[in-house]
């Protein structure tokens, strides 16, 4: 392990006795405490997550999944695996540069946080709180953005090539996708053209480090996305675990296969017919694992209407939940835009 590769706190805590300390005191909120409507073991036998082959897409089997899972496996995606290889091969360089070169080469519009995934706008980290520190460090890269990147190392360089090629899979999936599920759902489709945006594409590049103590640390706690889809590449290592009837299940890593999952947004646009689903990173004692994740929004004043919640645009949302982490450490999401029952 190139510790000095890692923030100073985790280079830190990766000597065990270090991690037995710090993880042991109150200085580190503990995982039985961090979610408190965990009641089952993890399921890791079976592996039921949904599969949807787009290449013969079923609109019925998509529904499904939407609604029982809010995340499915997506194969048959035309995303070259060379690509997906060469990602990896790259974020592994970039991860083995120092701390300190990182922090240097991740600057506007692109930026590097690490210890939280909460984001301001700009992509400067939200701090929550120093009992709420996440094992993960990332790249948070707008795509939109790209050209302006001027890259001051080689590997930096070519890596903005290959994430511009990506963001063009990624986003026609996500159009397709989309569509689908609004023809499923009967939603309005003029209305619906604004609810799913690709200039609000974004690319953010996670490294969990392995942990000698794993069962008591996130990578990232529980928590639900607050995109319209976000769409995952899981670079061999797995820990990703979702929410589904108050019992969490891994979802293994399968070479070339995306994982789909359902954020905020999409909920509310479906009227809760589909769910957001709550999922949580776990770390690996051996092992750090790093991921690929594609988040897409509505635009940002396109107003959402739902027989559920006040009419809302994305930038309300956005604005709430920053002030709901600054004021409670975690947001609420959709809770602070629901409508209440008349009386």
């Amino acid at each position: 392990m190139n510790l000095e590769s890692y923030p100073p706190l985790f280079s830190e805590l990766s000597k065990s006795s270090n991690q037995q300390e710090y993880l042991s005191s109150d200085h580190h909120q503990k995982v039985d405490t961090i979610d408190s409507i965990i009641i089952k073991p993890v399921v890791q036998d079976s592996d039921p997550i949904p599969v949807i082959d787009l290449q013969s897409l079923s609109l019925d089997e998509l529904g499904e999944a939407c609604k029982d899972w809010g995340l499915f496996r997506l194969v048959n995606h035309g995303v070259p695996p060379s690509l997906l290889s060469q990602l990896q091969d790259h974020a592994k360089t970039l991860y083995s540069l120092s701390f300190q070169s990182k922090q240097a080469l991740f600057t506007t519009p692109t930026s590097y946080f690490w210890g939280t995934p909460a984001l301001t706008p700009s992509g400067a980290p939200l701090s929550r709180g120093p009992q709420k520190i996440n094992w993960v460090e990332g790249f948070n890269i707008p795509i939109s953005q790209l050209s302006q990147l001027q890259p001051q190392h080689p590997v930096l360089a070519s890596f903005r090539l290959l994430l511009e090629d990506y963001g063009k899979h990624l986003a026609r999936l996500a159009k397709t996708i989309f569509e689908a599920m609004a023809m499923k759902l009967k939603l309005d489709e003029e209305q619906s053209k604004s609810n799913l945006s690709e200039s609000t594409g974004n690319i953010r590049v996670y490294r969990y480090p392995s942990c000698s103590i794993p069962d008591t640390a996130w990578g990232i706690d529980v928590h639900t996305d607050s995109s319209v889809l976000s769409i995952l590449y899981e670079c061999e290592v797995g820990g990703l675990e979702v929410l589904r009837d108050d019992e969490w299940f891994q979802v293994k890593p399968i070479s070339n296969a995306l994982i789909v999952n359902l954020g905020d947004m999409m909920q509310a646009i479906s009227n809760d017919n589909y769910k957001s689903v709550k999922h949580r990173v776990k770390l690996n004692k051996h092992k750090e694992r790093i991921s690929i994740c594609y988040f897409v929004f509505p635009d940002e004043d396109s107003v959402i209407r739902s027989s559920k919640y006040k009419p809302f645009t994305y930038n309300d949302f956005r604005a709430q939940v920053q002030e709901d982490i600054k004021t409670h450490g975690f947001k609420l999401g959709l809770e602070s835009f629901k409508l209440t029952e008349a009386l």
